[in-house]
């Protein structure tokens, strides 16, 4: 890591300009492989042509990463960044019960970047493609006069009338929460440290090694369809869903407001990681704000009925964290000692300054 501008510049590199945008969508081209029976083609003509399936109504999220602003090259590793975009993507159709299928990406791409770098991104995005079973069938690249942009869109499929939206909840509801909170934040808070300590002397190593689950949450964090399958086989289907970009609790926040209830969160089960609460510890900062307010976990958060609840209650990877009460309760935070502390969402906010 800290590596990566570098890269750039050195002398056995090739120039985008040398191959210009249509070499450089053939050279991608080439590493493209097609999955889906839904794609009937992918790259290489004006636009894609896609055949969902009859029953099925097709989901579709666009999310922007921008240089500065949601990544920084100085310690995220180009590979990683095309993995991560291509997850938070499908994240968002996880968050629908619905399951990927295709992605478009667009690319705006400096000046500084070799051909070889847009190469090793795109290795990211193709290992993240294979992962989660979804074509890559198009999309544009162009330059950029400021920082690296990447513009993903991604299509999915549901049973028609049976995608889950954020509106569904109702009182008594079992609110969920998949994995663990809170790394992902702890991970940017290591790299940034290190960031300033290589800043200050860059013949300073960075201290990386201690750390490989919060780096691996915040550099390459994976979408949970693993549990969406899972729910389906169980039978359980969700009233409501949203996954965790944000914070927790601007999601539940968000739960709120679509579906008209309110929520009881209790903090003493909020479900951390052993490593992230080390870390927590090591900077000094207060665990349920991180699991809170952190963002960037990309678990899903959902509400079941209380009949669900023998189906889930000993799912590995499934905490009940709450439930939905009536709106005129309002969202809390339960304490340990049963006070409730009206939710607040304090996670990232886009327009920030």
């Amino acid at each position: 890591m800290f590596l990566i501008i570098i890269r750039s510049t050195m002398s056995d590199v090739t120039p985008l300009d040398k191959v210009g945008e249509f070499g450089l969508i053939r050279r991608i081209q080439q590493t493209v492989q097609l999955h889906q029976p839904s794609t009937i083609l992918g790259i290489g003509d004006d636009a894609a042509i896609l055949a969902p399936t009859a029953g099925q109504e097709v989901v579709v999220s666009t999310d922007l990463l921008v240089e500065g602003v949601h990544f920084d090259l100085t310690f995220c590793p180009l590979k990683h960044l095309g993995y991560k975009a291509v997850a938070v993507n499908v994240s968002d159709v996880a968050a629908m019960n619905a399951l990927p299928t295709q992605i478009v990406v667009a690319l705006s791409v400096p000046s500084r970047f070799s051909v070889e770098a847009v190469e090793e991104l795109y290795e990211g995005i193709r290992l993240a493609c294979e992962a989660y079973n979804v074509d890559l069938v198009g999309g544009d690249t162009t330059g950029s006069r400021s920082g690296l942009t990447i513009g993903i869109t991604a299509l999915g499929t549901a049973e028609a009338g049976k995608a889950v939206r954020r509106s569904g909840a109702g009182p008594n509801d079992l609110l969920c929460v998949t994995g663990d909170l809170g790394g992902a934040y702890l991970g940017l808070q290591v790299l940034e440290r290190e960031k300033q300590a290589w800043q200050a002397d860059p013949e300073t190593q960075p201290e990386l090694s201690k750390y490989p689950y919060v780096l691996q949450r915040q550099l390459r964090p994976e979408a949970r369809m693993d549990v969406v399958h899972e729910l389906r086989d169980l039978g359980v289907v969700p009233t409501s869903m949203i996954d965790i970009s944000d914070g927790l609790a601007s999601e539940v926040l968000h739960l709120c407001a679509a579906s008209g209830t309110g929520a009881r969160v209790f903090t003493e089960n909020l479900p951390i990681a052993n490593p992230t609460l080390e870390v927590a510890e090591e900077f000094n900062l207060d665990p349920i704000m991180c699991m809170l307010n952190g963002g960037e976990d990309y678990e899903l958060l959902f509400t079941v009925p209380l009949s669900a609840h023998d189906k889930i209650k000993n799912h590995p990877d499934i905490t009940i964290i709450g439930h939905m009460v009536d709106k005129s309760e309002g969202a809390n935070l339960i304490t340990k000692a049963g006070q409730p502390v009206p939710l607040r969402a304090q996670g990232f906010n886009h327009f920030d300054h």
